[in-house]
């Protein structure tokens, strides 16, 4: 049966090309005033102004929902470490305590803390809390988010994981994008060698991960004391022969050359890019490469520098943001808060950090097509908050405005 949601004051539709949004054409949000969507069968069939929607031939057998506020496209969530067994509280309490990245890595915490518990945890329990943490997301009008693995580090670990992604994906009404990180760090039983655990990973990991079509993405870490640039790109480039798309971390703490090799391997989207250079802005937009913004990442650690999204913009390299949603570095799901941050910690406009957390959000999932805007044929995916104007969703933070979520034309979230 076709729902007509009503009584919308403000609906962004980010309604233009079907490609990511770059420079100015950020700034379009395809604002509609007194506005209606149209859904049916999982699609928008009509979105705009309500009496245009109304005379569509189908209205006037909907179910009429009113709803009031502003309307978004769901949120796209396009980066997040989602799969862990455990909090990593001694990490917390260490940086509190004014220890660096590197000295909590040194202690035995950090992405290797990580591995025993992840290894120890039977799949059914990791997909029932991957699906718990998932209802949080929708709470907070994400309708799709990304699920690195990259905690397991070893050819059981890593396919348990992506196979309870892929369990959970039937627990939980968000859509579930998965991406193999096996290429995270170097495991303890390699003993630092990274080349050799690179190998291991290319042979073993990314062939098995491709045929049980485990994952639509892999990705990589490329940092210092991590994987070199040269392995990067070799790698990225292994994954593609195998029909995996690619993404890269890379400049999360130092520019060390893994966006240009992410470029270079056709990454779809280099990820933190907080240390990027002028010629690293250049090959991402050359390469047509997303940059994927972090900031409440840099927000938690504390740090002084924020990606530089300014500077990203202006050289017409598209932007999208992401939570970064993770135990160590990161542990917020809220989209509504990556927005805010990214306007008062990147100088980006509202109407900027919403375009980047929607429709540029679903092109670096390769999914622009299909989500992050609001048009006829698009997915019904729909994001509903108390507000009267958009801009609200950027002005206050620390908490959620969405008072409804849509996936697929179905209410999965209301608030009470």
């Amino acid at each position: 049966m076709p729902i007509l949601f009503t009584g919308i004051k403000q609906l962004l539709t980010f309604a233009g090309d079907n490609a990511p949004r770059a420079g100015a054409a950020m700034r379009e949000t395809g604002l509609v005033k007194n506005a209606a969507v149209l859904v049916d069968n999982g699609l928008i069939l009509a979105a705009g102004p309500r009496a245009a929607v109304l005379r569509h031939r189908l209205a006037k057998k909907a179910k009429v929902v009113e709803t009031g506020g502003v309307c978004l496209p769901g949120f796209v969530d396009s980066h997040t470490h989602a799969v862990f067994a455990e909090p990593r509280l001694k990490d917390f309490s260490m940086r509190t305590a004014g220890a660096s990245y590197q000295e909590i890595k040194a202690a035995g915490g950090g992405i290797i803390s990580s591995i025993g518990a992840v290894r120890k945890q039977p799949q059914k329990a990791m997909a029932a809390q991957l699906a718990a943490r998932a209802e949080k997301f929708l709470r907070c009008g994400t309708t799709t988010a990304e699920v690195k693995s990259g905690y397991g580090l070893s050819l059981e670990a890593e396919l348990k994981t992506l196979r309870a992604v892929r369990e959970a994906a039937k627990l939980t009404r968000l859509e579930l994008v998965p991406t193999l990180l096996a290429a995270h760090s170097v495991p303890p039983e390699f003993n630092g060698d990274a080349q050799k655990y690179l190998d291991y990973v290319t042979a073993e990991i990314l062939p098995k991960v491709a045929a049980e079509k485990l994952a639509r993405f892999t990705d990589v870490f490329c940092e210092k004391g991590y994987f070199t640039p040269e392995q990067t790109k070799d790698y990225l480039k292994a994954a593609a022969r195998l029909g995996l798309k690619t993404k890269v971390h890379s400049e999360q703490l130092s520019n060390y050359g893994g966006t240009r090799a992410g470029a270079a391997a056709g990454a779809v989207s280099a990820d933190h890019a907080d240390h990027v250079y002028a010629e690293d802005i250049a090959a991402m937009r050359d390469a047509g490469t997303i940059a994927a913004l972090l900031p409440a990442s840099n927000f938690y650690l504390g740090l002084a520098k924020y990606p530089p999204a300014r500077e990203l913009i202006a050289e017409g390299v598209p932007v999208a943001l992401a939570t970064d949603f993770n135990p160590g570095t990161c542990p917020c799901w809220n989209m509504q808060f990556v927005v805010a941050c990214a306007c008062t910690h990147c100088a980006m406009t509202p109407e900027e950090a919403l375009c980047a957390a929607t429709v540029n959000g679903a092109w670096a999932l390769s999914m622009g097509d299909r989500a992050g805007s609001v048009a006829p044929g698009m997915q019904a995916d729909l994001a509903f908050f108390e507000a009267d104007d958009y801009r609200e969703l950027a002005y206050y933070f620390g908490d959620s405005q969405c008072a409804m979520t849509v996936k697929h034309g179905r209410v999965v979230w209301q608030k009470r």
